[in-house]
């Protein structure tokens, strides 16, 4: 064969996205589930029934990737913990090990369905708990797991029970390379922009909290500025983001939203820009959770005294 003959059958063309090179692949389109159902606080047990209960209706419904909201094995219980309504210790019941047969039973459940799942837990590590979500595949193997990095309440060092994730990075899995956010995380455009320089070419977005049109925008935003699709499921709002737009949005409390997603081609990763956005996040969170922690307790102190 002629050496140009050679370089022909070898070129793999590629064009740019940003900064980055895309290389060349046929966009997907993948058929999505996002779930919302109120769990209830400290049942593990009842939780993981019902979210089994939605992942099989996600399943029914011909989606390849279902994913449900933060917390939702514990039911989001950190509130309870920090406004004194629950005791510190009740969350060492309620946290779980990734290599738990609490997760072994849902990577059994993904490989049953042939789906993806994706949710939020109480993640147990060694004495500490984070707010932690998982993406498992259709084969029930672990892609990957975010702990979950800015936090609304703010962050004291004693918080064994509420610890801060230390960094952010996309995965593969089957249906492309995917970045977590969880919740307060969305309203920060570094941290969407650090899994997408890390070669996202998707966003999935565990949450419990604000259903305001703002939180939809906020999300919608977070996909427009990387080009990215998004899933959301937060509790009493789930939304598709696709091609720049809202595609779908559902604001019932109990529900499997689906829609569809356009998974772009593998982008190659920006590792010194993605490790520059991480750090200005960073030092920026050192003392912005300082003031969201002393902003917490002085609301709980005017609280107590109404």
């Amino acid at each position: 064969m002629s050496n140009c003959k050679c370089l022909a059958a070898c070129v793999l063309f590629v064009f740019t996205v940003g900064d980055a090179m895309a290389f060349g692949e046929e966009m997907r389109s993948i058929s999505v589930a996002a779930i919302s159902f109120v769990p209830r606080k400290f049942d593990l047990e009842s939780n993981a029934e019902k979210l089994e209960q939605m992942f099989r209706r996600a399943s029914a419904g011909g989606a390849q990737i279902a994913v449900a909201p933060e917390g939702i094995l514990e039911g989001y219980v950190v509130n309870e913990i920090i406004a004194g309504k629950a005791a510190v210790e009740d969350m060492k019941r309620v946290a779980v090990a990734i290599d738990s047969p609490m997760i072994k039973r849902f990577r059994k459940l993904a490989r049953e369905l042939e789906m993806c799942l994706v949710f939020g837990f109480a993640e147990r590590v060694s004495k500490d708990v984070f707010n932690s979500a998982v993406f498992i595949d259709d084969e029930g193997q672990v892609c990957g797991t975010y702990r979950k990095m800015q936090f609304a309440e703010g962050y004291h060092p004693s918080w064994w029970f509420n610890r801060l994730g230390r960094r952010s990075r996309a995965f593969d899995t089957p249906l492309g390379r995917c970045g977590i956010l969880i919740c307060n995380d969305r309203w920060n455009p570094r941290l969407a922009e650090i899994p997408a320089l890390d070669g996202a070419q998707f966003l999935v977005i565990p949450s419990f909290g604000s259903r305001s049109a703002a939180q939809d925008q906020a999300v919608l935003a977070r996909g427009k500025e990387n080009g990215l699709p998004v899933i959301e499921a937060n509790v009493g709002v789930t939304l598709v983001v696709n091609k720049g737009k809202i595609a779908v949005v559902d604001r019932q409390e109990e529900a499997v939203t689906f829609g569809t997603i356009t998974v772009g081609p593998r982008v190659k990763r920006s590792r010194k820009k993605r490790d520059k956005v991480e750090r200005a996040f960073l030092k920026w969170r050192e003392t912005e959770m300082v003031r969201r922690y002393n902003r917490t307790q002085s609301r709980l102190k005017n609280d107590r005294r109404e």
